[in-house]
């Protein structure tokens, strides 16, 4: 048997830790091989649920159109889980109070003259005003 070329040159003592290091280089080069293509895959998975809350986003069905029959005025909260709400139903508007596992309503009384209520009313409205206005200011 005809020994390795690379053991040629060295003395037989170390031949076993050249082999030895010969061996951790592969380990190494396939421990940073694995690593790269973990973290390729976790990339791509991503991506593709970026690209898919993106078109859902998009393309689902959205809650600022028209209300229907039900529109909510205004409401204020009373606590950490309760409030406050005034439902627009007709020409009738509504006090409701809300908890947790519980619709009230407390007082019913007429809508008020010349009152109109936007279709995308809601408890945000004014903050979102409010950003609109500073966004705005800063692209100034």
């Amino acid at each position: 048997m005809r020994p390795t070329p690379h053991l040629l040159g060295f003395p037989a003592f170390l031949a076993p830790s050249a082999l030895l290091a010969a061996d951790s280089a592969s380990v190494q080069t396939s421990t940073a091989g694995a690593l790269l293509q973990t973290f390729l895959a976790l990339v791509v998975v991503l991506g593709i649920l970026y690209a898919f809350l993106w078109l859902l986003r998009r393309y689902a069905p959205s809650q600022t159109g028209t209300q229907g029959v039900v529109k909510v005025v205004g409401g204020v909260m009373l606590g950490p889980r309760e409030k406050v709400v005034v439902v627009e139903v007709g020409e009738t508007w509504l006090l409701v109070g809300v908890a947790p596992g519980q619709v009230s309503a407390l007082h019913t009384l007429p809508k008020p003259e010349g009152y109109i209520v936007s279709p995308t009313a809601s408890p945000q409205a004014p903050f979102a005003g409010k950003l609109g206005e500073l966004l705005a200011r800063r692209k100034n």
